[in-house]
């Protein structure tokens, strides 16, 4: 980014100072008057109605704190200093799109965390479609204006965005203060793209701060940061809950505009920016459900289509949805069989799919050949959201090629994967070209954790050989090569290269 991002860290501190006393991010979206927006959560320690006051659809005033507290905001000065600046509070305002897309995307039965590890020190679900806005007159210039934003209603999966926020909120500016972090949409939900999940990685006090896209003239603010950490169940995520820009101003326009505030029309249209070479993988990816299992699957043909033995060895009917690339309406349910499942001695979890009728217009992917460590890669499946807003998409590098005997047999990325993502492919995001299927993430067996940017993919050079000797015989036996793989083979995919204690990964 060229120009510095509208940012700040915000200070809340209460009458007598200590209990309450909090800080997180904010964005600066105008000079003239000078407003800043940020996420209430800072203020739950004041509300005189307790965690109650986030079940209401109404904005809170002032009054609505006991008593409210003193507030200012922290910024880059001239020379690389900081300034502070005090600010008072207008309201506290409820998004109502995105709090419907959290209760449609994010289900109580998932079992959705945000903030921490621990349950009781997570933020409330009730908060998080609360915002704050704050008047800061010593921020009113007579040359100043609306910060340059973008509609969320504009993204698409893949795209990239720049998140900037101070971790640890105002605990210590002089190191933190808009940090910047980048990432790609991983998913999208909600009215105009309310809701927006992010695989940018912020950390606790971030909160309030903003996402940014790429334009012609320069990054236009399209989202601002709800929840720095996600866990699902015991699965910590590793995404960045955002909310529309676009959303909270339209929730907001009574409250502003009874402080006699004019919020700017948003640009109609900011482009996207193309994902994978300008390759759509998403029309590769399909939702593989089997029976109560679910997971990802390749399509690498219209009627044939690969995943991992674990998503369909419950041998129940199987169900195949295929994604709808950007543009195109929902796909059809279609059924399909098991022609080939590897045994579980294989190292290569690995099924080959069937179907029982022809994905309309399908395109197969390209197939790469090469596998550069540190290439920038991504990860489709329908972990995180899938099932209810499609598959995700989160990027990474490449980290490691396992190869024996000069071939390569394991690939590991640092994308971030989550439970319902095997099966999914894994892209180059130089060319575009599948370079495998995602087997796996790694689990601490004895710490309980997931570490989901440490993941186990299956080169799609290892298949391909078979694929196209099954394609030209349709023999399901072509595929029998994969459980007769060697001692160097099933060593990489055991986490040993050498006899001993089992591994606890």
């Amino acid at each position: 980014m060229a120009a510095a991002p509208p940012c700040c860290a915000v200070r809340v501190r209460g009458a007598g100072g200590g209990d309450g006393d909090g800080g997180g991010s904010g964005l600066v979206l105008s000079r003239r008057p000078g407003l800043v927006l940020c996420h209430a959560a800072v203020f739950a320690p004041f509300l005189r109605a307790g965690p109650a006051a986030w079940a209401g659809s109404a904005a809170l005033p002032p009054s609505a704190l006991r008593p409210c507290p003193r507030l200012s905001v922290v910024l880059r000065g001239e020379a690389d200093g900081l300034r502070e600046l005090e600010a008072r509070l207008l309201a506290l305002v409820p998004c109502a799109p995105f709090r419907r897309a959290l209760e449609r995307g994010l289900g109580r039965a998932e079992r959705w965390r945000f903030g921490a590890e621990e349950e009781a020190a997570g933020t409330d679900p009730r908060a998080l479609p609360w915002f704050a806005w704050l008047r800061v007159p010593g921020l009113d210039a007579a040359e100043g204006g609306w910060a340059a934003r973008a509609s969320a209603g504009c993204l698409r999966k893949g795209q990239t965005l720049l998140a900037c926020g101070s971790p640890f909120g105002d605990l210590c500016p002089e190191l933190f203060l808009n940090t910047l972090s980048r990432g790609v949409v991983s998913n999208l939900a909600g009215e105009e793209n309310a809701l927006v999940l992010t695989d940018a990685r912020c950390l606790p006090g971030t909160e309030g701060g903003a996402a940014f896209v790429p334009s012609p003239a320069g990054p236009r603010a399209v989202a601002v940061i709800a929840a720095s950490l996600c866990w699902k169940g015991a699965e910590w995520v590793g995404l960045t809950l955002l909310c529309s820009l676009a959303a909270i101003l339209r929730s907001s326009a009574a409250v502003l505009g009874e402080a006699g505030i004019a919020v700017p029309p948003l640009p109609a249209w900011v482009a996207a920016v193309p994902a994978s070479g300008g390759r759509d993988p998403l029309g590769w990816t399909a939702l593989v459900e089997c029976g109560a299992t679910w997971g990802s699957g390749v399509l690498l043909a219209p009627r044939m289509l690969l995943t991992c033995r674990h998503v369909v060895e419950a041998r129940a009917p199987l169900r195949v949805t295929p994604a709808a690339g950007a543009g195109q309406d929902a796909a059809a349910v279609l059924w399909g069989r098991v022609v080939f499942a590897t045994e579980e001695s294989s190292p290569f979890d690995v099924a080959v799919v069937e179907l029982e009728e022809s994905v309309p217009g399908f395109v197969p992917p390209c197939l790469a050949s090469t596998f550069l460590p540190g290439e920038e890669v991504s990860v489709v499946g329908f972990g995180a959201l899938g099932r209810a807003c499609g598959p995700s998409v989160t990027a990474g590098i490449l980290s490691a090629v396992l190869a024996v005997a000069g071939r390569p047999v394991m690939l590991q990325t640092t994308c971030a994967v989550h439970g319902g993502s095997s099966g999914g492919p894994l892209v180059s995001s130089r060319s575009g070209c599948l370079m495998g299927i995602v087997a796996s993430n790694t689990r601490d067996t004895g710490a309980g954790a997931t570490y989901p940017h440490l993941n186990f993919c299956i080169p799609i050079s290892v298949l391909q050989p078979l694929v196209a000797r099954y394609r030209r015989t349709g023999d399901p036996a072509a595929f029998a090569e994969l459980n007769r793989a060697g001692d160097g083979v099933r060593a990489a995919w055991q986490l040993q290269q050498r006899p001993g204690p089992p591994s606890k990964l």
